[in-house]
């Protein structure tokens, strides 16, 4: 079988160093207390409501999501992998977006000392726009998710 080729255009990465242990920041992935205050929030003007969740390989999540001007985008995808604390692998798709089609998205944590090192990969977009858009998208929910962490006395260490 032939090894299928990575389109470079249609994968995004994104890395983030935060100051608190990888089960804390894998239990902001797992968590729905801890996932509603942060994941799908580009801005902290966005909501997040959990209308399924069920974090095992195999298991299926649905979000819905309401931007500051009242527009409401679902997102749903199942789970590939759960490796606690260190891997999540599950795919993601919009509903109301049916040209997005369905992503990949991988999650790794790395301990760091006291840090943890996470390493997203979101990969299989049709289009460097949705690629694009997706970027800044997760670089806005991990704003989100350090200003959580800054109110429960943890801080973030950018890289």
């Amino acid at each position: 079988m032939a090894e299928e080729k990575q389109n470079p255009d249609a994968r995004l990465q994104v890395r983030r160093t935060f100051a608190a242990p990888r089960e804390k920041i894998f239990a902001a992935w797992t968590d729905p207390e801890k996932m509603t205050g942060w994941l799908c929030r580009v801005t902290p003007k966005h909501t997040m409501k959990i209308l399924e969740l069920d974090v095992r390989p195999g298991g299926r999540y649905r979000f819905e999501v309401t931007t500051p001007e009242g527009e409401r985008h679902l997102l749903s995808g199942q789970y590939r992998e759960v490796q606690s604390p260190e891997r999540l692998v599950f795919t993601w798709s919009m509903d109301a977006d049916p040209d997005v089609g369905e992503t990949l998205v991988t999650v790794e944590l790395f301990a760091r000392g006291r840090s943890t090192e996470l390493v997203l990969t979101h990969e299989r977009f049709a289009t460097r726009m949705w690629r694009d858009r997706h970027a800044a998208g997760w670089i806005g929910c991990f704003d989100v998710l350090t200003a959580e962490l800054k109110l429960k006395g943890e801080s973030d260490v950018r890289s």
